[in-house]
């Protein structure tokens, strides 16, 4: 594993998956934490590498992270790349940090006041398509269980509206609204 930090952050141990990135410092909320870097690809290759990446992840438990990043309508980024920190920032769903597109560029941005020693988190945004292969463990108090944008939470109540439990990793969830 390289040794990785910035100004801003550095990698390290994570309870929610394995390495984290963690905030060196107090950052203030607005402040461009890190830029998540990589190899600027076509959508039809970040198509193919993130299909291939899940294919091999149902086979193998030790792969399936996947890197890719939408950029735009044409672009993507594929952040498997040696010296991209932002990379291992874990997903939440109730993230201390936001995405910010900007210049053709990717930063992770903080949208609240985030504590030295707190690890850093956003919301992956994962569409609903098969959401149940992704489970969530971020363990916060409002955890819906599946690493899924919040705009698609509505998928998870139940026929009573109420409560969801996760496949995978047997948490029991309330959905407020």
């Amino acid at each position: 594993m390289e040794h990785l930090e910035n100004e801003h952050a550095i990698l390290k141990q994570s309870s929610i998956h394995n390495m984290g990135v963690f905030a060196k410092a107090e950052i203030t909320p607005g402040t461009k934490v890190i830029e998540y870097i990589g190899e600027k690809i076509s959508k039809e290759e970040g198509t193919r590498r993130s299909d291939a990446t899940e294919a091999l992840a149902k086979t193998r438990h030790d792969i399936g992270s996947t890197y890719i990043f939408e950029l735009n309508d044409e672009w993507d980024i594929d952040g498997d790349v040696p010296g991209n920190l932002a990379k291992y920032i874990n997903h939440s769903c109730e993230p201390n940090c936001n995405i910010m597109f900007d210049d053709n560029k990717i930063y992770i941005v903080a949208n609240k006041e985030i504590k030295a020693g707190e690890e850093l988190t956003y919301n992956y945004g994962f569409d609903e398509e098969d959401y149940q292969d992704h489970p969530c463990r971020c363990n916060s108090p409002n955890c819906v269980g599946y690493i899924l944008g919040q705009e698609h939470w509505h998928i998870l109540k139940n026929e009573k509206g109420l409560k969801h439990e996760a496949r995978e990793s047997g948490i029991m969830v309330e959905i407020r609204n």
